[in-house]
Formats: structure tokens, sequence, C-alpha cells
């Protein structure tokens, strides 16, 4: 199990997790911040130089949970993790790569008063750094906004702690007695493990009365995302897709979906790739669309978008892969892609 404790930056986390590892019996203090610094020797200078935030960097994210995993898989136990997550799509996978392991994470905002949270900035000190304190006070400064704006989807999602008048020490009692009494509960975030070899999976494609597509916003990952998933063993992967349209939004279709593309996803390790497939599922009416029910722990939202909005909700590939599928569509035909490009 992980403890996750969130929050701006000098809201005390790391001081409140050190407390708190001496009150979970077999606890152990996880710090992603040394992954971070890590990467200061793993990557060419040229692309650190391409972000202001380590956070930023997809092999950070990834190497968070691998880490993780690798430190539960060694020590057991429960591990306790102080770090700022302020971006609930880096939130969504990161917890999301957690839960494909059977990692429950339990997460825990620590929330002062901003006041009192720009008194700690001002008081902060780094000793082990040469003239590092006004550089890591602006930084501290600069993120109250945006530790502001995530306040939202954050106190919506985790166990929040006021700790505008608690010690370190008090503030982990409060986590821990949070954590004992189901306060503090496990999320809502599940995923299938991830694959240990090339996927099929089925995608299907629902259209309001203007052509925009209906596409879902899982918990779990980053990016939009059409209704769909992988196809079991055994099941026709059109069955998948109207199976997995019904859990997903609550829709039920009344007839096969019709295939509009075939993609194959080159393997990017961690990943394997596989094939892809997208369906048309056909006009949802009005009515229709005012069943859609999403399943709490896997989507937080859904939306009809045109083919100019999904490019800027979806990832670049699987944009690809609806763009074309949209042409499919129009050309009354089959498409058969790799990578996201037409072959054949």
């Amino acid at each position: 199990m992980i403890v996750w404790i969130n929050g701006a930056f000098s809201a005390g986390k790391t001081s409140a997790a050190r407390e708190l590892i001496d009150l979970i019996p077999n606890s152990t203090l996880y710090d992603p911040e040394v992954t971070g610094g890590s990467l200061r020797y793993l990557l060419p200078q040229k692309r650190l130089d391409e972000v202001s935030d380590y956070q930023d960097l997809p092999i950070w994210r990834r190497l968070v949970v691998d880490t993780a995993a690798a430190l539960l898989a060694e020590v057991g136990g429960v591990l306790v993790v102080p770090m700022t997550l302020l971006r609930q799509d880096y939130r969504d996978e990161i917890f999301g790569g957690l839960a494909a392991r059977r990692i429950p994470v339990r997460h825990v905002l620590l929330a002062p008063e901003e006041t009192i949270l720009r008194t700690r900035i001002a008081a902060r000190e780094e000793p082990d750094v040469p003239d590092a304190e006004q550089r890591v006070r602006q930084w501290a400064y600069d993120h109250i906004e945006p530790y502001r704006s995530a306040l939202g989807w954050l106190t919506a999602d985790a166990h929040v702690v006021d700790t505008s008048r608690l010690t370190p020490r008090e503030t982990a009692e409060a986590v821990a007695e949070a954590m004992s009494s189901g306060g503090a509960g496990a999320c809502d975030i599940v995923q299938t493990p991830e694959p240990t070899a090339e996927t099929l999976a089925a995608g299907v494609l629902l259209f309001d009365d203007e052509d925009r597509v209906l596409l879902v916003d899982p918990t779990y990952k980053p990016g939009w995302e059409f209704p769909g998933g992988v196809v079991e063993q055994g099941e026709a992967p059109a069955r998948a897709g109207m199976r997995e349209v019904a859990e997903e939004i609550g829709i039920r279709l009344d007839a096969v979906p019709r295939l509009l593309v075939v993609d194959w996803e080159p393997p990017r390790p961690p990943g394997y790739g596989g094939l892809r497939l997208l369906f048309d599922g056909g006009r949802l009416s009005g009515e229709a669309a005012a069943r859609v029910l999403l399943p709490g722990e896997e989507l937080r939202a859904w939306r009809f978008a045109s083919e100019e909005e999904a490019a800027g909700m979806l990832p670049p590939a699987r944009y690809e892969r609806l763009r074309w599928a949209l042409r499919a569509r129009e050309r009354g035909t089959v498409l058969n892609l790799e990578a996201g490009v037409p072959v054949g």
C-alpha cells in the first residue's frame, strides 16, 4: 500500500512523512524527488533543458511507478510518499500505473491556510545548498497559484488535513488516525494489469446529430479516449466493443458495429503494442445521450467533440487513429493502418 502525501511546496509533507513512518508499522519513506534528481545523470542536458520541472518528463512519472513497485516488492509493508502533484493528468498516470500493479493508494492532502503557508515559505532554509534559499523560496511562491487552481480536484480526490496549527508529529498522527478510521480510504482508480504481450483492443465511435464523436476521460491515465477496451480471450472484437460501451457509459447497442480501421500499434517499451480496432457505433439520440452513466472509479467525464477539438484532447497516436476512422466512415470503407498511417 502507498500513502501519498500531497500538498503545496512547503506544506510540511516530508516532515510529516518522516514522523508517519514511526507511527505505521513496517513502513518506508520513498521521496520521488530522489528519482527526479537522478535524471540529471541519466538524460542528455538537451532533454533536461526542454522542461522546467522534472514532473513534465514522462520518464519521471514512469520511474516513480516502477520504483515504488520495486520498493514494495523488496521491503513490503507501506510506502509513505511525500510528493506534490498539482496536475490531475499526472496524478491519473501515476496512480493508474500503481493500480495496474494492484497497489492501493491512499491520497492525503496537507492544506494549511495560505497565510501560514507563505510564512513557512519565507522561513524556509536550505543549509546544504549554497545560494539556493532564494531560488527555492521563489519556486514555492510561484506554485501557490497552481496549487490554488488544483484545489478543486485535489479536495475531491484526497483526504484533507488542515495543518495550519499542527506540528509535523500532530500532522502524522492525524494522517495515521484517518487511515485507521477509514477516513483516508483507497483511491477508486482501477486498472487492468499491464500486458505481458501484444494485446487486441476494440473501441467504438458514437456520434451525435452534428457528427461529433463521443470521448471519455479516464481517471487512470492521461488524455481522453474512446469507449472500449481489451478484447478478452475467446471474445469477438466487435462484441467486446459493445460490452465495453455498456460497462463504461451504460449504453447498450442494438446492432453489431461496423469496422472502420485496423491499426497496428508498434511496441514502445514498456508497452507491447498490438492491434487496435475502431468500430462505428452509429448516432446517439439526445434521449440516449441523456442516459450516459459513468463508473466514477474509471471515468470522470464524457463529451461530444468535433474532429478539431479531439486533436487537442487525444494523445497524438489516438488522434491519428480517429482521423483515419472518420475518413473510413465518410467513404464507407475499412482502412488498414500501421502506427496510425494507412498502408496497402
